[in-house]
């Protein structure tokens, strides 16, 4: 769903624009520098209207946060909400994550956030996906050797499938629940997931572990998130579109067979 274009997003940008790092690649190898002393420095892709942002941030004064969402309709809420409260460990960027590479130098990050990122259920556009093979290859390349990575999502056929791509871009996994809230009732949760949580609807994550690269590594599952998913299952946040088209393609399949 795409998101209401804000009003007066111009001069909302320039009131928060200390939080904003309108240069990212100009910082890389650099960050720690806008929080001097740092015990470490965590990064967050597609971090939204920016609630786990800010919340996270708050709790961990010592760390330096990277915020990355592309939109900036949402990134201006996250600012707000950090200028609001007075947190000053967060930087802010507005681009996308296929840069991360020209942003960061080599072991920089010591954490990785993935969040309720968009699954991209179609097969065709399976490398699009934060958790695809070659997405998490591409994070080794600024991940400290044994960083974490923490991804969370709502849609299981995507928990399922990204579970196969962690161990061939040689991340060690661990704490994979797909209740979440039932196992961590503290944890801090995104704009997303408290509606979610509303709804009763399960969170999945885990913890991916960079380790060593794997001898072979060869993609072998496979990449409709309709092979993931079942009737009768809910329908996770992004993939209503894929599963009424599958639905009618069953529905003419089976219309068909019956005049045979």
């Amino acid at each position: 769903m795409r998101m209401r274009k804000k009003k007066n997003l111009e001069p909302r940008m320039e009131r928060v624009a200390a939080l904003l790092e309108e240069d990212p690649c100009a910082q890389r190898g650099r960050w720690r520098a806008a929080l001097p002393g740092a015990e470490e420095l965590r990064l967050e892709i597609g971090c939204g209207k920016g609630t786990f942002t800010v919340e996270t941030a708050k709790r961990h004064p010592q760390v330096l946060f990277v915020a990355v969402e592309r939109v900036a309709d949402a990134l201006v809420m996250g600012m707000e909400k950090a200028l609001a409260e007075g947190v000053s460990n967060v930087r802010f960027v507005c681009d996308d994550a296929a840069r991360l590479g020209e942003m960061f130098a080599p072991e920089e990050v010591d954490l990785l956030y993935i969040n309720f990122p968009d699954p991209w259920p179609s097969r065709k556009h399976a490398k699009r996906r934060l958790t695809y093979v070659d997405f998490l290859n591409s994070y080794r390349a600024f991940l400290k050797p044994g960083a974490e990575l923490h991804f969370k999502t709502d849609n299981r056929p995507l928990f399922d499938f990204s579970l196969t791509q962690f161990p061939l871009a040689g991340y060690a996994l661990s704490q994979v629940t797909n209740d979440l809230h039932r196992d961590d009732p503290n944890v801090i949760m995104t704009d997303f997931e408290a509606r979610f949580a509303a709804e009763g609807v399960k969170i999945n994550r885990c913890v991916a572990t960079v380790a060593a690269l794997p001898e072979r590594a060869e993609q072998v599952e496979a990449l409709s998130l309709l092979q993931y998913w079942q009737e009768g299952d809910r329908v996770p946040h992004g993939m209503e579109r894929v599963v009424e088209q599958e639905r009618l393609r069953r529905q003419a399949e089976a219309r068909k067979n019956s005049r045979r």
